[in-house]
């Protein structure tokens, strides 16, 4: 008998809980490498959002779930599963800025506040929360996208209590990841989206970047090590 309570005691001590990750915008760019890297991850169980979700590939730790960032707040709110993180990648491509950079953001973020999803890792970009970047006599090129993306991460930091993180990487490029980056500079021009990913899944595995904004490029530092220094 007492061998089977130290057997049984140890077994719980051993098993795990599945870590539970949303993916907002789990067919995009990023999005899409977010989820099949988690994809070969057992210990987390992933739930991807998308509006389309037959588009995303089979996994068995992988759920997809509708998710239309045009739709209220409510029907946001009653599309999102029950989990402890989400991950924020969903973008227009600079067709639809307003409904879903900004105002989806927003409604997300105000959806996953009240479903207790506390963990929110966004997706940002460089210059985002620099406004003279897009106003003046020579603005940005992106500068309509710098501003939804302004005004949707003034709201995650001024407006929710969430446990915020924004990531701000430099240009995306389709390029294999190197696994090597700068986090909190900038060292180049250009991350690779392998990169993002792989960085936007290790801010939400650990925390020791709540309530911080981190700059990101391509770099030296091996992305485990890049975010272990956040702490």
């Amino acid at each position: 008998m007492f061998r089977f309570l130290t057997a049984w005691i140890r077994s719980l001590s051993i098993r795990r809980i599945p870590m539970k990750i949303i993916v907002i915008g789990a067919t995009g760019r990023v999005g899409s490498t977010v989820v099949s890297k988690l994809a070969a991850r057992p210990d987390i169980e992933v739930y991807a959002g998308a509006r389309h979700p037959e588009k995303v590939p089979a996994a068995d730790n992988v759920t997809p779930f509708h998710i239309d960032l045009h739709d209220t707040k409510d029907d946001i709110k009653e599309s999102l599963p029950e989990a402890g993180k989400l991950i924020f990648t969903a973008g227009s491509g600079g067709k639809d800025l307003l409904q879903v950079d900004l105002n989806g953001a927003v409604k997300i973020m105000k959806a996953a506040e009240e479903k207790g999803i506390l963990r929110f890792v966004m997706l940002s970009s460089k210059g985002s929360l620099t406004p003279d970047l897009f106003s003046g006599k020579n603005p940005s090129p992106l500068a309509n996208y710098l501003i939804a993306k302004y005004y949707a991460d003034e709201w995650l930091m001024n407006n929710t209590h969430l446990q915020y993180t924004i990531l701000q990487p430099t240009a995306l490029v389709d390029k294999p990841g190197s696994g090597k980056v700068s986090l909190g500079n900038y060292t180049t021009n250009e991350t690779s989206i392998e990169n993002v990913a792989e960085v936007l899944i290790g801010l939400a595995e650990h925390n020791s970047s709540v309530g911080e904004i981190i700059e990101m490029s391509t770099g030296n530092e091996p992305i485990p090590e890049a975010i272990n220094h956040l702490s």
